[in-house]
């Protein structure tokens, strides 16, 4: 029993080691409304939620807008480039 929390552990601590977050950088260019509408339209969050976003970014310099892994985030990040938003993906 010890053995298997020993192994469920691991596997738990390996998959938060590869867990990775798409971050919204401040760019000074994109108007507010159209970095919401791109996080719900792209990201699939609700207004409440791209409005939040926004304004962290606005005040902070950046934004956790999603967490996965790098194969998950990838598309968004091409995606949200598309639309002209600065994006990173950050371990």
């Amino acid at each position: 029993m010890i053995k298997e929390k020993e192994i469920a552990d691991t596997m738990v601590d390996e998959l938060v080691d590869n867990e990775k977050s798409l971050l919204l950088i401040n760019d000074d260019v994109n108007t507010f409304e159209y970095v919401i509408e791109t996080l719900m339209k792209v990201c699939h969050h609700t207004r409440e939620q791209a409005e939040t976003c926004a304004w962290i970014t606005h005040y902070k310099g950046k934004c956790t807008v999603m967490h996965g892994s790098f194969e998950e985030l990838k598309p968004y990040y091409d995606i949200l480039l598309d639309h002209q938003l600065t994006v990173k993906i950050t371990d």
